[in-house]
C-alpha cells in the first residue's frame, strides 16, 4: 500500500531527492500547498525546534503524516553563528549574496575558516505525534576567502569542502548529495523509517 506523506516546503528540489531517498518504501511525497496558511514562523532557537515546528503545522492543516527540514551553516569563528539564522544572516528577505558578502566580511582577519553545514529531517506520523523520528547530519568543511562555482545555491560558493578540493558550488549534483548534511540526512531517515515500517 502507498503510503502519503506531505513535505513541509515547496522546494522542488528537496522534494525530489527525499522522493528518491523515500521511493523504495513506497511512499509518495505531496509538495506543502502555496497557501499562505502553510506559512509558519520558525521561532525555535534549535535546528531541531524548527523542523518540529514546520512539520506540526503542516501536519495539523494537511491531515497527513509530516516531513519537515531545517537546515543551516555553523561558523566556529562566528561562534556558530549564522545557525537557525542562515538564510536571514543579512536580514530578512536577503539574498544569498548579500549573506556571502556578510560572512566574508565577518571573517575577514580570521584564520580559523572551520565551519560545517547541519540538517535535521523530523517525521510526524500525526500532529499530535509526541515522539517525532528525528535524523541529523553535518557536513564539515571551511568558508573560502571568495565565492567560487556556479552549482548549488546559497552558502555553496564560499563552501570549501577539503576533502574534495573544491567549493560545494564546483561539486556534481550526484556527489554533492553523497557528501552533503541533507544527503545524508535523508539517507538516516529513510532508514529510520525502513526499520520502522517493515
Amino acid at each position: 500500500m502507498t503510503m502519503k506523506i506531505m513535505l513541509a516546503s515547496g522546494n522542488q528540489g528537496k522534494l525530489v531527492e527525499l522522493q528518491s531517498a523515500l521511493q523504495p518504501l513506497n511512499v509518495v511525497l505531496l509538495p506543502q500547498p502555496k497557501a499562505k496558511k502553510y506559512e509558519v514562523a520558525e521561532t525555535g532557537s534549535t535546528f531541531v525546534e524548527n523542523a518540529i515546528i514546520k512539520a506540526r503545522h503542516a501536519a495539523s492543516l494537511s491531515g497527513l503524516p509530516c516531513i519537515a527540514d531545517d537546515s543551516g551553516l555553523m561558523v566556529k569563528a562566528l561562534n556558530d553563528e549564522p545557525g537557525v539564522r542562515t538564510a536571514r544572516y543579512a536580514g530578512v528577505g536577503a539574498s544569498s549574496e548579500e549573506n556571502i558578502k556578510k560572512m566574508l566580511l565577518a571573517l575577514e582577519d580570521e584564520d580559523d575558516r572551520q565551519a560545517q553545514f547541519c540538517c535535521v529531517l523530523v517525521y510526524l506520523r500525526h500532529a499530535e505525534d509526541p515522539l517525532p523520528v528525528i535524523a541529523t547530519a553535518s557536513w564539515a568543511g571551511e568558508i573560502a576567502k571568495v565565492p567560487v562555482g556556479t552549482q548549488g545555491f546559497g552558502y555553496d560558493p564560499i563552501f570549501y569542502v577539503p576533502s574534495e578540493q573544491m567549493t560545494a558550488a564546483e561539486l556534481s549534483k550526484e556527489v554533492k548529495q553523497t557528501l552533503s548534511h541533507r544527503g545524508q540526512a535523508v539517507a538516516l531517515l529513510s532508514k529510520q523509517l525502513s526499520a520502522e515500517w517493515c
